[in-house]
């Protein structure tokens, strides 16, 4: 496990590596998991040829640290982000990122070019949701206020969300979770889809099978490549390491 410091509390950031060559590639979490127990599979995968690669916690989830004092937005999160690569030497990266992970390391590119070579996004948010409790995602935790989930929303959304999607979201801070979630539901312009759009690398948004997202004519038309991979939910790297592995090895060759 590596670590670097990206805030002035002293908060590391932390992740798993998998030695190889250079330029790295980095892999991004969504809202509420960790990066290793869903792209470890791929990441090891043998039709992808060995990179240096680095499965990434951003701060407040799975094995990072959790500091109160930190705002938990998007900007925030990319930020700390460009902190933690660039302490570990990293630079003109491949980033695969996960749903709300995808809307961070879009931010990331925007902000910081020298990080992201490629972009990769896996049915990530690309614009803000109502607050509603049932909205798909979002897992109705926006429906609560902050205080509100602290004292007890949380298990409401325990039990909505199954004993999957707990597993990894039970590790995250609470109001590290509920204000990343409002954050996202929000989304201070320009929206993520107005960045990816404006964005000047190789970009690709993977979508499951029969789900294509939201504007797609317009991504593809902005030079996005919109890609369906079969046999699959929200949770592509899992639901289908194989067909995942070998999207990325074309997008990555």
């Amino acid at each position: 496990m590596h670590d670097a410091i990206v805030h002035p509390s002293g908060a590391r950031m932390r992740w798993v590596e998998l030695p190889g060559e250079e330029p790295a590639r980095v892999y991004v979490h969504g809202l509420g998991a960790t990066s290793a127990p869903y792209y470890a599979e791929v990441a090891a995968h043998p039709l992808l040829p060995r990179h240096r690669s680095l499965l990434i916690d951003l701060l407040g989830f799975g094995i990072s640290d959790r500091p109160q004092d930190f705002p938990y937005t998007l900007e925030a999160h990319a930020e700390a982000l460009a902190a933690g690569l660039r302490k570990a030497g990293v630079a003109g990266a491949s980033v695969i990122a996960h749903s709300m992970g995808g809307a961070v390391a879009t931010i990331l590119a925007a902000r910081h070019p020298e990080l992201v070579a490629r972009l990769i996004l896996v049915d990530a948010n690309l614009d803000p949701y109502p607050r509603t409790p049932v909205r798909p995602g979002g897992s109705g935790i926006v429906a609560f206020g902050e205080e509100e989930f602290v004292a007890g929303g949380w298990k409401e959304v325990r039990d909505r969300v199954g004993p999957h999607w707990w597993s990894t979201m039970r590790l995250a801070d609470l109001r590290a979770l509920h204000r990343t979630a409002v954050s996202l539901a929000e989304m201070s312009p320009p929206t993520v889809r107005e960045l990816l759009a404006g964005l000047a690398i190789p970009r690709a948004f993977l979508h499951p099978e029969g789900d294509e997202p939201a504007g797609a004519e317009e991504l593809r038309e902005a030079g996005v490549r919109v890609l369906e991979i079969p046999e699959s939910g929200h949770n592509i790297m899992l639901d289908n390491p194989e067909a995942f592995a070998r999207t990325l090895t074309g997008l990555l060759s």
